[in-house]
């Protein structure tokens, strides 16, 4: 936003009252995504608090090739891990790894596919459609719940969320298809119309038994990235 650039402007020539704008129009969401990463109220707020220093701290250095809300978002994201790392005795920087678990099992498919009661967006701005999501991504496994929020909230890279979980590309990917699965059957059930339920016109492999191999996912990505390296 325009107006936000000549906050950010004036925050960097020493305006104090425009970097307290640029506060107050983010801080609130940046407790969300901190909150969803760390899960106690004191630590998210820790977060947040040390994102704004840094930002401030650093703010001279911001080139705006991004927006300033995700400059900061990332900022606070990698906060709020840092805290969670530090927390459990881990070191700040996640290692990397290798394959893990989400290379084996099976990824379910939806049961409930329907068409919702009002618009999306319109959902989408009710308070009651917030709290059902809230509760819902708090219910996620955390390894999916980490990369649902640093992919669709914090709107890391593939790669980044790679790198500050220290897994692979692929597994981000497979984490967070699951996430988005399991957060869109909860939501289509609450908001879903049952009159205009959709049944599947034809069959996947895996429909069988109502899944569809991890595995074979991964190797689907695998293969699309080495088909796009090899075409660069």
């Amino acid at each position: 936003m325009d107006d936000e650039k000549a906050l950010v402007a004036r925050a960097r020539g020493g305006d104090y009252a425009a970097f307290e704008e640029l506060v107050s129009r983010h801080e609130g969401r940046l407790y969300g995504i901190a909150y969803n990463i760390v899960r106690r109220r004191e630590d998210a707020e820790d977060a947040v608090q040390t994102a704004f220093l840094n930002a401030l701290e650093h703010l001279g250095e911001f080139r705006e090739e991004a927006s300033f809300a995700t400059w900061i978002t990332h900022i606070a994201a990698n906060a709020a891990l840092k805290i969670l790392r530090k927390r459990r005795g881990l070191p700040v920087a996640a290692p990397p790894t290798g394959a893990d678990e989400d290379e084996e099992g099976d990824i379910p498919h939806p049961d409930f596919i329907a068409d919702w009661r009002d618009e999306p967006a319109r959902l989408a701005e009710s308070r009651e459609f917030q709290e059902i999501l809230d509760g819902a991504i708090e219910d996620l496994p955390e390894k999916h719940r980490l990369v649902f929020v640093l992919r669709d909230l914090a709107d890391k890279s593939v790669e980044e969320t790679a790198g500050a979980l220290g897994i692979s590309r692929a597994n981000v990917k497979v984490r967070l298809l699951r996430a988005r699965l399991a957060l869109r059957e909860r939501l289509t059930r609450v908001f879903g119309d049952e009159s205009r339920r959709l049944v599947r016109a034809h069959r996947h492999e895996g429909d069988e038994r109502g899944t569809t191999p991890a595995a074979q996912i991964l190797r689907s990505y695998r293969d699309d990235e080495g088909q796009a390296r090899h075409e660069m």
